[in-house]
């Protein structure tokens, strides 16, 4: 199985998710200018390479293909001439983990602590640069929050669809 962009969506929405994927961990390395899947130069098959390496590094688990509904699940390979999609964690370079240190989560993905990811206490981040949660991949918004006992996540998934909407409409 390979997730992949879906055909029905804005190209501002399949951006953002993008951006939060090759952010999160994707190997985006391919769809740079010099990579092997960098052709054709367009969001829909630039998207589709970072949610399935995404997905291929997290190993397929549940919830892993949902970039706030831009994706979907393929059932044929959509590799084409020199670039081929990962179909396994191994050809995926490495496996995604979620762990929790001190009480703050992070998410490591591959083998280099360099794709460590954890936010920093009490503050949100957002992938517009306008504060609020950001876009996890299964479209929820996640608030890291610091008081004296520790950090603690609150999931708000009606709030970020509502923001997902309204940030849509502005940008049409």
């Amino acid at each position: 199985m390979w997730c992949v962009a879906r055909f029905d969506v804005t190209s501002q929405a399949l951006q953002a998710a993008l951006d939060y994927a090759c952010a999160a961990g994707a190997d985006c390395a391919p769809i740079q200018p010099n990579g092997l899947c960098f052709l054709p130069n367009t969001v829909q098959a630039h998207a589709s390479y970072a949610f399935n390496s995404y997905f291929q590094r997290a190993a397929m688990a549940p919830g892993s293909c949902n970039f706030a509904g831009t994706s979907t699940i393929a059932k044929t390979d959509p590799s084409y001439g020199s670039c081929v999609y990962p179909n396994s964690v191994r050809n995926a370079g490495g496996s995604a983990s979620t762990t929790t240190v001190g009480g703050t989560p992070s998410t490591t993905v591959g083998n280099s602590p360099m794709t460590t990811l954890r936010p920093p206490s009490g503050t949100t981040t957002s992938p517009f640069g306008i504060g609020g949660g950001g876009l996890n991949p299964q479209g929820t918004t996640t608030t890291t929050n610091t008081d004296e006992s520790g950090s603690y996540i609150i999931n708000k998934s009606t709030v970020s669809i509502a923001l997902f909407v309204a940030l849509l409409l502005w940008f049409i």
